[in-house]
């Protein structure tokens, strides 16, 4: 027999293993990859948007980008609410920003979910709380939508006929689907066990991060005061984007379309709700009493200043972070 002479491996070390560094490097590129295909998919709508910004009164669509801002602001707000623990606000602040555009490359807020989930875990806090924090701001941030919906629906029930955004004939499959699933979903948790007893002691962690939230008036606050001003931002950006192109609707049934809109769309599964959000509040303005024409190019300039303009800068942020190890 001839003995063969194996080349020695260093201990703790694996052959051809993926440098960290260089990953680390292609996570800062990827945002940008997705930024350029998400923008050449859709590259119709971005000339048609920023078309009709060169015609709209500039000093409505600086207040409009102003008012884009606090929307940051106003999320960094619910995050920090939605924790005991202090988090560090310029790092909580960049990262709302960076999460806005990794929320428009992914479906069903997604990516923010992801940014939001890795920093809060960074910032040292276990995955469990992590996690838990996480659906709390969903949850508060779905709340206070909806009862801004409710209340200016109350005040103003002629602004908008929600048969235009819902018709009749699909609230029976809506219903139907909505029961299988919930069906679906208690025969799977009545079968695996495994699942049953994560989802236990996942409720078991929210409910008591809730209530320690809930103790102190500086974090319930911020988390609630940030979940009704970020829906209120952003349908006053749609606001000032109409008054910009001369869009002859009440303010406040501007603001009923959009919050009627966004919650229409909630569970349509696309990135950032692009697509589908435009056709819904087109709809939604023109049944608040809006022309056709004039209605598409409001909300064409309010995606392009909500979306499109703050796409690539929040990209650059996103690698950032990565590159600084904040996420």
């Amino acid at each position: 027999m001839t003995a063969v002479q194996l080349p020695e491996l260093r201990p703790g070390r694996l052959p051809r293993r993926v440098p960290v560094r260089r990953l680390r490097q292609i996570l800062c590129l990827l945002p940008l990859l997705l930024v350029t295909v998400v923008a050449v998919r859709h590259r119709s709508v971005l000339a048609a948007g920023f078309a009709h910004l060169g015609t709209a009164q500039w000093p409505w669509l600086l207040a409009a980008a102003g008012a884009t801002c606090l929307t940051w602001v106003a999320a960094a707000c619910t995050r920090q609410g939605a924790v005991v623990e202090r988090l560090p606000r310029r790092r909580l602040l960049a990262t709302q920003f960076a999460a806005g555009a990794a929320n428009h490359l992914l479906p069903t807020g997604l990516g923010a979910s992801a940014v939001n989930l890795r920093f809060m875990t960074v910032c040292g806090l276990p995955l469990a709380r992590s996690s838990a924090a996480l659906a709390l701001y969903l949850l508060a941030e779905s709340v206070g939508r909806v009862a801004l919906l409710g209340v200016l629906l109350i005040a103003f029930p002629d602004a908008l006929s929600l048969g235009t955004l819902v018709p009749e004939t699909a609230f029976g499959p809506l219903l139907a689907g909505v029961a299988v699933v919930l069906v679906i979903a208690a025969t799977v948790l009545a079968l695996v066990r495994r699942l049953r007893s994560a989802l236990v002691s996942f409720l078991r962690t929210a409910l008591g991060e809730a209530r320690s939230v809930h103790t102190r008036p500086a974090r319930a606050l911020a988390l609630w005061g940030g979940a009704f001003a970020f829906p209120a931002l952003q349908a006053s950006v749609l606001v000032l984007v109409g008054r910009a192109l001369g869009l002859d609707v009440p303010v406040a049934h501007m603001a009923v379309a959009y919050l009627a809109a966004t919650v229409a769309v909630a569970l349509v599964p696309t990135p950032g709700g692009i697509g589908s959000v435009e056709a819904a509040l087109v709809v939604a303005l023109v049944a608040a009493g809006g022309p056709a024409a004039v209605a598409t190019a409001v909300v064409l300039a309010f995606r392009v200043i909500t979306v499109w303009l703050p796409l690539v800068p929040g990209a650059l942020t996103l690698g950032a972070l990565v590159r600084l190890k904040v996420i």
